[in-house]
């Protein structure tokens, strides 16, 4: 019964994280007017707005003028309650998962926005720093502890370590890459949008979690940016996506492979 409930939560959640990818990047609002066709501009009826089950119904088109709807809504719908999920099994149902399920549509958000539009909205970012520190003070556990302070400390720790790893190669890269930088127009190897998120993951791993996602986002990095390099002859590669899926496997598994990494 719980995790029927989960995936109808995800499922809901997912929904309305598909407005604000689609309205975030235009500094829309996220709750006002209600969801509409990007076309033809019509309101969508409340049962075309079901998860997954309308888009089924209405053969991936909008009722209205029959364009096809985007593949990413209902990605999107699935991929939250697929998290949402793997969140409940694998950490129980408590408050730390609750918190870790709210930093997973935060992270779903950025990561759709970023393949797309290569930024990160601010919204976000800064949003996700301060609800990591409050959350971490209000419940330490979070960080593995009963006192307030401690988890503060971790979470303030990881918010300035976080961003200030990311600044560190952003600006060795930039120096590095100087040249290919000025022939494609960039001024820097990393974008700010980086800097502030991986600041944000932070306030919610502290500072040893943020090390891990530093060095396993990476291996993710490398492994999709040679395919988009291939596919398409890309010289800009959103970073974002691959912190994000760091920071969930930090979240679910990092202990474990920590284990088998340092075993004594």
């Amino acid at each position: 019964m719980i995790i029927f409930a989960t995936i109808i939560t995800g499922l809901m959640i997912g929904s309305f994280l598909n407005v604000c990818i689609y309205r975030m990047p235009s500094e829309k609002s996220v709750v006002a007017p209600r969801s509409y066709c990007p076309t033809c501009k019509h309101r969508v009826l409340w049962y075309d707005n079901i998860p997954v089950l309308s888009f089924i119904l209405l053969l991936g088109k909008c009722r209205f003028c029959k364009k096809s709807i985007s593949l990413r809504y209902i990605t999107v719908e699935v991929l939250t309650a697929v998290i949402f999920v793997i969140l409940v099994k694998e950490l129980g149902l408590n408050v730390t998962t609750v918190i870790y399920m709210v930093l997973s549509c935060g992270l779903i958000i950025a990561t759709f926005i970023d393949f797309e539009h290569q930024i990160i909205p601010d919204e976000i970012t800064y949003g996700g720093m301060i609800l990591g520190v409050i959350a971490s003070f209000v419940f330490p556990q979070l960080h593995n502890t009963f006192n307030r302070f401690y988890a503060l400390r971790d979470s303030l720790s990881g918010l300035i370590l976080g961003g200030a790893l990311i600044y560190l190669i952003a600006s060795i890269g930039t120096i590095v890459f100087r040249k290919k930088l000025k022939k494609i127009g960039q001024e820097s190897a990393m974008g700010g949008g980086d800097i502030k998120y991986m600041a944000m993951i932070g306030a919610f791993l502290g500072w040893q979690g943020a090390i891990f996602v530093f060095f396993l986002a990476p291996f993710f990095g490398s492994f999709v940016g040679i395919i988009e390099k291939l596919r398409k002859r890309a010289d800009v590669i959103p970073y974002g996506p691959y912190l994000s899926i760091a920071t969930l496997v930090v979240i679910l598994w990092g202990d474990r492979i920590l284990r088998k990494i340092l075993p004594y």
